[in-house]
């Protein structure tokens, strides 16, 4: 004879910390892939970057004891860790029986569809936010007076999602996402949740009109397109609180990529490479790029358009988790491409999952009151609901960044 679990306990058993975690992890190639350091508490962090190397050789003679170079490092610092918090809400009814229980019955059925979309959502926020930057698209016409927003990435909008819109002269402001029109690649925006449309009509691309999950306009993770692209080519002057150009060890290699297209793909791809293996001081061994790009590729070898040497697909493999992998091979050496939904069309990023370490207090993990009860009680006139949120504290540590590579200026236009 059992007895009744209670509604904490059941969220031990079935939303439990190692299941979330992992499910974000596996889903996110970027955290997926890269060092990790999950005993972070907060709090400054020293980032040790090494601006010099020892250099003193001399043929015919010792150096002089004065005249020996040395070994100088810089101290880079993180300030504290961002936060993502991630909310579930649950309506009593939903939960219970016809005999009024809170029971399991109703957790199985309902909580494994909400933990994958759960996931799979609070993987994209974070893996676009430490790729290509905390905005989630941009607009590409302006936007209009019937609430209606152009974007270049609809896959990652909703239905209900709040967003910050953004642009040069305009006030960030709050909205939802009231329709949705895929083929169309068009968002509709109002002031208020399932509310009339708003007038968005101030928001322009001369501007450059940008929309950011909610808050990320002003906090988010540190992305590699900020900390690899120098100031000149749309990123960071600094990083860690070190300037990059004072130092080449901070310095990403920037490689041009306005003349990239579908045609040259492949070319452009392993010159890219070899600018990057001739300038960079690591191995670069994975290229990230979004599917628009990697189609590409995967077209020009299908075709047979190596230019002047063979290329082969060495290894093909496609993750459940929302990315695809493809090994190519060439007189030029092996490059393992991963494509990823959640990567912009403007960037190719030549890259060495050894250079950087994302630092967390624990990684994704439930929000606990004092009670221990992992879950927040709220009561209306219609009815009770449980409020779960989860959070996510860390930060992106970019110890190498001259290990690394980048391709800006690409226009999906040429794809």
């Amino acid at each position: 004879m059992g007895t009744n679990r209670s509604f904490s306990n059941m969220l031990n058993d079935y939303l439990t910390n190692d299941l979330l975690r992992e499910e974000v992890l596996k889903r996110d190639y970027i955290l997926n892939s890269c060092q990790k350091d999950n005993n972070w508490m907060g709090g400054n962090i020293p980032v040790p970057f090494k601006s010099t190397g020892a250099s003193s050789v001399r043929m015919g003679a010792l150096t002089a004891q004065a005249d020996i170079s040395q070994d100088k490092f810089v101290r880079g610092e993180i300030t504290d860790y961002k936060e993502a918090w991630g909310s579930l809400i649950f309506n009593e009814r939903d939960l219970v029986d016809h005999k009024g229980r809170i029971n399991e019955d109703s957790f199985l059925k309902i909580l494994p569809d909400l933990i994958e979309d759960f996931s799979e959502y609070m993987k994209m926020v974070v893996s676009v936010q430490l790729g290509t930057g905390p905005h989630l698209a941009i607009l590409s016409a302006n936007g209009t007076a019937g609430g209606v927003a152009a974007v270049d990435k609809i896959d990652r909008f909703c239905l209900d999602q709040k967003v910050t819109l953004k642009d040069g002269d305009t006030a960030a402001a709050s909205y939802y996402v009231i329709a949705i029109d895929i083929n169309a690649g068009t968002v509709t925006l109002s002031a208020t949740r399932g509310g009339a449309a708003a007038d968005i009509s101030a928001y322009t691309t001369a501007q450059s009109a940008k929309l950011y999950t909610d808050g990320a306009d002003t906090t988010s993770f540190q992305s590699m397109r900020d900390a690899y692209l120098s100031a000149a080519n749309g990123g960071a002057a600094t990083l860690h609180g070190q300037t990059k150009l004072s130092y080449p060890f901070l310095q990403a290699v920037n490689v041009d990529g306005a003349s990239w297209t579908s045609a040259n793909i492949l070319t452009k791809l392993f010159d890219g490479y070899t600018d990057v293996r001739k300038k960079a001081r690591g191995k670069a061994s994975d290229i990230l790029c979004s599917y628009t790009i990697g189609g590409a590729i995967m077209k020009a070898i299908e075709s047979g358009s190596h230019g002047n040497y063979q290329v082969s697909v060495k290894d093909k493999k496609a993750s459940l988790y929302g990315w695809d992998e493809i090994t190519l091979t060439s007189v030029k050496g092996d490059l393992k491409v991963v494509m990823m939904q959640e990567w912009d069309d403007d960037t190719v990023v030549y890259h060495d999952p050894k250079s950087c370490t994302f630092r967390s207090n624990g990684m994704v993990r439930d929000r606990v009151n004092p009670d221990g009860r992992k879950f927040y009680e709220v009561r209306a006139e219609t009815g009770y609901q449980y409020i779960v949120d989860r959070c996510l504290f860390g930060e992106m540590e970019h110890t190498k960044p001259g290990n690394n590579g980048i391709v800006y200026g690409i226009d999906s236009a040429n794809f």
